[in-house]
């Protein structure tokens, strides 16, 4: 069912709706189907809880109530956001085990991950944590103490519709990914977007701040906040847009940052990189490849770095090896980097962290700004 109207993002004036992510649609799905095959009854609408704190309440399509299983979908609708898996039904089919628990598996239209440095395991469907936390949650409210049920994904249509998307540079291979942190899908033009974190910054500006700290999404918020201690008040999210956002910086007159992220972001900002969507300019594997030789690696191992499909995997090779130099080099060349863009007029230092929050490296000039950072003011 559609989202409620009063369920939209305003931005320049227009309203934009949300929608809802594969994930919920996989969670809804699953749960309605195993509350069928348990009662034996239709069920035409089904409630999740989303990561988002927001329940939805979904339609139930194309229901079989058979002897031995239960089958039904649920249509991903994503708002107004552009999205190749918009309209895409997402089905699943819950059968009885004779083991109690609940069994995840993949059918048709769900990728498989071919290549290590992705959150899901190599061999395993493209069925991200989140999601799966999502699916085992909902399933396990409607079934019986000591029941054990087999949840079956499918997405007809996912195979071909995975072609439009990163996955097969990825290395995930038969379909789509089923995806999202919050469940809800948040639409924004990249005007708009672009736009509405400006706003953050002049926000914070305007309480007299002459300093803040840029991450690039939510995943940096709980490491800066919570392994570095920052003043969560001077955390502004810059998505993408670097360049932009230290223009806009620059413009209200900020005098120090920090930049932390994931070394798939910094290393492109560290090679003067200030859009870091994958679509404008990837060069990660180039960039490491260089700082890697540069760190003394032999040409079998730059050779290897450069042939990685991913951050995470070029990092493993580059953590077996012993040169942790390569991390110093991109904290420092991201700050320099971000440094020239302003014309010096902005001291910028750079923090690096792994998927698992752990500090990778930082630059002289973060080292010196930190304790400031720390201090519960503007």
């Amino acid at each position: 069912m559609e989202m409620p109207m009063d369920d939209c993002v305003v931005i320049g004036g227009k309203r934009y709706r949300k929608g809802y992510t594969t994930g919920s649609c996989a969670a809804a799905a699953a749960k309605a189907a195993a509350y069928m095959l348990v009662s034996g009854k239709a069920l035409c609408t089904v409630e999740i809880d989303t990561p988002a704190g927001k329940r939805l309440k979904l339609d139930v399509n194309n229901i079989e109530i058979a002897e031995n299983f239960t089958k039904c979908s649920v249509t991903k609708d994503g708002g107004d956001d552009p999205d190749v898996t918009n309209g895409l039904k997402v089905f699943a089919e819950a059968s009885p085990c004779k083991l109690p628990g609940i069994s995840v598996v993949a059918g048709e239209g769900i990728g498989r991950v071919t290549l290590p440095g992705l959150k899901v395991p190599v061999g395993q469907p493209a069925i991200n944590p989140v999601p799966m936390k999502m699916i085992l949650k909902e399933v396990g409210e409607v079934l019986p103490q000591g029941m054990g049920v087999e949840i079956k994904l499918s997405v007809p249509g996912g195979r071909e519709v995975a072609e439009k998307t990163y996955n097969p540079r990825l290395g995930i291979v038969g379909g789509i990914s089923i995806l999202g942190t919050s469940g809800i899908v948040v639409p924004m033009s990249e005007e708009a977007w672009k736009e509405s974190l400006a706003l953050d910054l002049s926000i914070l500006a305007a309480k007299g701040s002459k300093k803040a700290v840029f991450i690039f999404g939510n995943y940096g918020e709980a490491f800066v906040t919570g392994k570095l201690q920052l003043n969560s008040g001077l955390i502004i999210k810059i998505s993408n847009f670097a360049g932009f956002m230290l223009d806009k910086a620059v413009e209200y007159g900020f005098e120090k940052l920090i930049i932390a992220g994931h070394p798939g972001k910094l290393v492109k900002i560290a090679a003067g990189i200030f859009h870091t969507h994958s679509r404008v300019a990837d060069a990660r594997m180039e960039i490491m490849a260089a700082y890697s030789a540069l760190e003394g690696a032999p040409q079998q191992v730059v050779s290897s770095i450069y042939q990685c499909r991913t951050t995470e995997a070029a990092m493993d090779i580059i953590n077996k090896s012993g040169l942790k130099g390569v991390y110093k080099r991109i904290v420092e060349n991201a700050a320099e980097r971000c440094m020239e863009y302003t014309f010096k007029k902005i001291r910028v230092g750079a923090v690096m962290f792994d998927a698992a929050d752990n500090l990778l490296a930082m630059d002289r000039v973060a080292e010196e700004l930190i304790e400031e950072f720390k201090e519960q003011r503007g």
